[in-house]
């Protein structure tokens, strides 16, 4: 009986160095991911090692196996926890440094998007200014129309329209319109201003071509000579007439 006891404390002694060995193990892993440092692991191996086997020295060698059952199980506990800690920080970390790749991704296409944005209305300034200089260069020249005895409003118009750089000819016609609703013919009552642009005196016109008086693409040229000589464009012209009542 003393040698079978003996036996049995042995076998239990050798089952409680390795749970001790196993649950020191664990507090290790436990520390680690919490990052508390193992300085005294050989000596709590020990003292767990040496009262697992006085504790299991007392309890029946039939009932010794349960306890080694519910021991092991209990380790088996504490490592899945400590590998869920793991796991849930190293989660944490993934979704930190995807949010941060998730932003960077973002700013780029903003900053892409601004800079495509700022290309395009470059690109369309460029093409408005291109089509403006070759509408400067496409206008004819008074000289070249042949001079009727009569024009109707129209054909004045369409005359003003071959002259006069597209980008002007609004803000032309708005002061033809106001000074004489486009008739070549229009004489001022009150002074010697005479035409479609009412130059004052009408004679004035005759720097363009002597026959002022009747032909209204002479009028025409000498009006968008004169806005350009003397405020720079008949844009800047109407401009000046909207605060003034005159050009």
């Amino acid at each position: 009986m003393l040698e079978g006891n003996r036996v049995s404390r042995i076998s239990v002694r050798g089952f409680a160095v390795a749970s001790a060995t196993a649950v020191t193990t664990v507090g290790a892993v436990v520390g680690v991911a919490s990052g508390d440092p193992q300085s005294s692991g050989d000596n709590n191996f020990e003292a767990a090692a040496a009262d697992t086997t006085t504790l299991l020295a007392d309890i029946p060698t039939g009932q010794q196996a349960k306890v080694a059952t519910a021991s092991l199980a209990q380790q088996a506990d504490v490592q899945a926890a400590a590998v869920d800690e793991a796991a849930k920080k190293t989660a944490e970390e993934s979704a930190r440094l995807q949010a941060a790749t998730d932003a960077k991704s973002k700013k780029k296409a903003a900053d892409e998007k601004k800079a495509a944005e700022e290309k395009a209305a470059k690109e369309a300034k460029e093409r408005e200014e291109k089509e403006e200089t070759a509408s400067r260069s496409a206008t004819r020249d008074s000289s070249s129309f042949a001079q009727k005895t009569s024009y109707t409003v129209e054909e004045v118009k369409a005359i003003a329209r071959q002259i006069v750089p597209a980008g002007q000819f609004q803000c032309f016609s708005t002061i033809v319109n106001h000074e004489s609703t486009w008739n070549y013919q229009a004489q001022n009552p009150t002074s010697d201003a005479y035409g479609l642009v009412q130059s004052n005196p009408g004679s004035k016109m005759a720097t363009v071509g002597a026959d002022w008086r009747s032909n209204p693409a002479t009028q025409i040229q000498w009006g968008l000579n004169y806005m350009n000589e003397r405020y720079g464009s008949p844009c800047e012209a109407w401009t000046f007439w909207q605060s003034h009542n005159y050009y």
